[in-house]
């Protein structure tokens, strides 16, 4: 049986006068699924989340969320709803218990959840600290708690690795993956870590200037990524000439790094090196490689690779 619908939008956009920040974006979110929300700054990526939690009005089209269809001023449906939208909030004089036992009394949630929330997120030796004293890794923390608190179906997150370090990244992966998996949790994500998200998603939503582009799942990214030489070498221009007119490869791309990235050949790798070593250029590195989810979103968004 098909999966059922937790998020879906139709036709979704909002204007702001000549400014299409987000325009006419169709897409579904199943339960218990991790959707990943991925767009370069200004794409809109923000502006859609406030749509699906009530907090902008639509230019056009509609949200539907756990059956519900979404309006400023809905509520209901959000007692079932965790979010963590831009930046991390809190009350920055009131410590992390005092700030949690204040969520407990908004979403009417029995006060023994904030010991659950708070050894969720490692806050333990934090919880009688003010919160404006906390770091941004630690504020990042307190939101999250804040949106898991009240055990939600939903959790709509912008940005959720926002200021972690490493540690924190690895952490809150392996936790939001339990709450999809064992509890079934439905997770809505915006992130510009791509790396975070090819561990994490199972679908994957690119947006581009208010547009959805590209809607795809890990089997269908590792279909569509390019395989490529990679080459490090000394004057990679004069290299990408001598490729050209001595082996005829013409498909070179060159990265900010002034690595070579050579998509057809890629049974020649001795003969390249043979050409470049022969010709006096230094090789540093040659190596046959495949698109990430980063190359990948880059070319789909016409960023440098």
């Amino acid at each position: 049986m098909p999966a059922e619908t937790i998020i879906a939008t139709h036709r979704l956009a909002k204007h702001y006068g000549e400014v299409r920040a987000v325009d006419g974006i169709d897409f579904t979110v199943r339960r218990g699924e991790i959707y990943g929300f991925l767009g370069r700054n200004g794409a809109g990526k923000t502006t859609t989340i406030r749509m699906l939690l009530g907090l902008v009005r639509p230019s056009a089209g509609d949200v539907t969320m756990l059956g519900t269809r979404i309006r400023p001023g809905q509520q209901s449906v959000f007692a079932r709803v965790g979010c963590l939208v831009e930046t991390a909030t809190d009350y920055p004089n009131l410590t992390v218990r005092e700030n949690l036992n204040i969520q407990c009394k908004l979403t009417r949630t029995p006060y023994p959840a904030v010991d659950r929330a708070i050894a969720l997120l490692h806050l333990h030796e934090y919880a009688k600290r003010p919160a404006g004293q906390l770091s941004l890794g630690n504020k990042q923390r307190l939101s999250l708690a804040r949106a898991l608190l009240h055990d939600p179906e939903v959790l709509v997150l912008d940005e959720p690795a926002n200021a972690l370090d490493p540690a924190g990244i690895v952490e809150i992966r392996d936790l939001l993956r339990h709450l999809a998996d064992k509890r079934g949790v439905t997770i809505f994500m915006s992130s510009h870590i791509l790396t975070e998200v090819a561990h994490l998603a199972d679908r994957i939503g690119i947006v581009h200037e208010g547009r959805l582009i590209e809607e795809l799942d890990y089997d269908e990214l590792r279909a569509k990524a390019r395989q490529y030489v990679e080459v490090v070498v000394s004057q990679p221009e004069r290299a990408i000439a001598l490729l050209q007119q001595q082996l005829g490869i013409t498909r070179i791309e060159q990265t900010v790094e002034q690595r070579l990235r050579m998509f057809d050949g890629l049974d020649r790798v001795a003969e390249i090196a043979r050409a470049l070593v022969n010709d006096g250029l230094e090789l540093t590195g040659l190596c046959a490689r495949e698109e990430d989810l980063e190359d990948y979103f880059m070319r789909m968004t016409g960023g440098a690779a």
